[in-house]
């Protein structure tokens, strides 16, 4: 896992460096690099629970679906922005309903961002909370990267998006059992 993140930490950090050299170009990075690095990463940690042993190539394996993973990122976005123009409140909220959507979208390659994103807000329905204190959880390990200058994160970036991982395959079975 730790070569997985660091290739795609890699490729990141030099596509925002070489396209921040011209006008735009660090916002076309982060549209372009971003949602494809982040479905790409979703994936190999649902190969790493589901008992795979994922590749170095896996690191590139959003990009078959880029447009898709660009749209439900930008929707996740837009929506949390609108519902965070109410108070902040609800746009937490929001965004933790939102937050299994690259998930399901990893799982479900055909589904469009909108029916992700539907599929994320029934999924968490009643499980914001959990996901908030998960969330929470992780302050003392991000605190620890800054004291270390990022060191800490070759560990603990991989240890959040796994725990991530298994709180999305929890959450579906969750949902397995409650809509049978």
């Amino acid at each position: 896992m730790f070569v997985i993140t660091l290739i795609i930490g890699a490729v990141s950090a030099i596509a925002n460096f070489v396209l921040g050299l011209i006008p735009m170009g660090s916002i076309i990075a982060t549209v372009v690099v971003t949602p494809a690095f982040a479905l790409s990463m979703v994936r190999v940690y649902l190969m790493v629970i589901g008992g795979e042993k994922p590749s170095a190539g896996d690191s590139f394996c959003g990009f078959d679906d880029f447009w898709s993973a660009f749209k439900v990122t930008f929707l996740t976005g837009l929506y949390t922005f609108l519902w965070s123009l109410l108070f902040v409140i609800p746009g937490i909220v929001k965004s933790f309903s939102y937050s299994m959507s690259m998930y399901i979208l990893a799982e479900n390659k055909g589904m469009s961002a909108r029916e992700c994103i539907t599929a994320s807000k029934y999924m968490t329905n009643g499980y914001k909370m959990d996901l908030f204190v998960l969330g929470l959880s992780f302050i003392g390990w991000a605190m620890l990267c800054g004291l270390t200058l990022g060191i800490a994160a070759i560990w603990v970036v991989p240890y959040m998006n796994a725990t991530y991982a298994n709180a999305y395959q929890s959450l579906k079975a969750a949902n397995a059992t409650t809509s049978v």
